[in-house]
């Protein structure tokens, strides 16, 4: 598995990322959730099968920086150590999933950006973009949220949505209409 990395600064992320895609790869968001997890390994699954590279990447803002990453010791960090901060998070927290398929290639990338136009921009070359239905700040009962939905209507590839695996629901109601057992005798 090779690791090719790449950081951009916010003045530049807003119009266009500087760093570049593989022509064919898959392009996949993660946010660090469960739900990108399952899209990232859906996404290797088809990269192995098609020999094809894979193009993992976490967008930032202010209000989503990793805690301590903006202000440490007394110190404001650079947007660029943010950025490596949160590339660093993402191969950590992408390394088990890839760790499964080291025949396929993974590049990490990560930007101060808003999710569904960076990935819509990195994607344009990609054979699709993957994504899961909700992220980190979805609302439960959303089949879709607001990242996927915006990259569907914004993409100029294919984008395929991995819904979430049912045993892995967010709500679990499975127990909901079990009568409860009164032990109190």
């Amino acid at each position: 598995m090779n690791d090719t990395t790449t950081a951009v600064s916010p003045a530049v992320t807003t119009a266009s990322p500087v760093f570049t895609v593989p022509d064919g790869s898959i392009v996949v968001g993660h946010d660090g959730s469960r739900d990108s997890d399952t899209a990232l390994a859906v996404a290797f699954d088809f990269a192995s099968k098609l020999g094809v590279d894979i193009v993992v990447v976490r967008s930032w803002s202010i209000d989503t920086a990793p805690h301590g990453a903006l202000y440490n010791h007394g110190y404001v960090s650079s947007f660029d150590d943010v950025t490596e901060t949160v590339r660093k998070m993402l191969i950590a927290d992408t390394a088990e999933i890839g760790a499964r398929h080291p025949e396929v290639v993974l590049h990490h990338r990560a930007a101060l950006a808003q999710p569904a136009q960076l990935l819509t921009q990195l994607a344009a070359p990609a054979l699709m973009l993957v994504v899961g239905p909700r992220g980190l700040g979805g609302f439960a009962g959303l089949l879709l949220g607001s990242v996927s939905g915006q990259c569907v209507q914004l993409a100029t590839c294919p984008v395929l949505v991995v819904p979430t695996p049912k045993h892995d629901s967010h709500e679990d109601h499975s127990h909901a209409d079990q009568p409860h057992a009164d032990h109190s005798h």
